[in-house]
């Protein structure tokens, strides 16, 4: 993987973003330092597979914490990592997911289980819930994965949110799947190689190659 700036240089932003918003203690900052590494690996991973222009350099994975969608996988990846590690670090994980709400106002919650690999772009006003995940998963602006009756979304891989759509509750959505512009998907089931349009009960589904 590329980097615009040194990794070393990218964890001490991070700490002092941390620093300006909350109380850091020596432990944590050893937490984060311990576990950069396997940070960056998964951001390899991620990048790698992306096909947007800013995620690779001279035929690499490239990271610029100064992307905002970037730095918005990174800080996922990270509170994730922290969580999954340790739980008694929660409080960190805590700290971490707060700071990406902070500076980019997605909601992507550590528990959360995202794909090894999914995509963002604008991601601002998003809300990812808990639900199962296909790799492949991307959105955009004012998304929502939500919930409905305690019960949230299946949902298989290449599956694309436009702006303003949502999938909620007990809905299955199958693979290679595009949800167009202001799209809720409710309690409903989407077949495979589909693109959708407007709001259950009444959607449209047209097939796609």
């Amino acid at each position: 993987m590329i980097f615009e700036i040194p990794k070393n240089d990218i964890i001490k932003e991070m700490v002092r973003q941390l620093t300006s918003f909350f109380s850091i203690t020596s432990n944590e900052i050893d937490v984060i330092n311990s576990l950069s590494d396997d940070v960056f690996q998964r951001c390899n991973v991620c990048f790698s597979k992306s096909k947007n222009k800013y995620y690779s350099k001279d035929g690499k994975a490239y990271f610029n914490p100064y992307h905002s969608g970037q730095y918005t996988i990174f800080l996922y990846y990270f509170s994730n990592t922290i969580f999954k590690k340790d739980k008694n670090n929660r409080r960190l994980a805590d700290k971490v997911y707060y700071l990406n709400k902070v500076m980019n106002s997605c909601d992507l919650f550590y528990e959360v289980e995202l794909p090894e690999i999914f995509m963002l772009d604008h991601p601002v006003g998003t809300v990812i819930g808990r639900a199962k995940f296909g790799n492949y998963f991307s959105f955009t602006q004012n998304c929502t994965i939500g919930n409905n009756n305690n019960i949230f979304p299946v949902i298989g891989e290449h599956v694309t949110l436009s702006a303003n759509s949502m999938i909620l509750g007990n809905s299955k959505i199958g693979n290679n799947v595009i949800l167009g512009a202001g799209t809720c998907i409710k309690d409903h089931d989407i077949p495979d190689n589909s693109l959708v349009f407007g709001s259950s009960p009444n959607l449209i589904i047209k097939k796609r190659s």
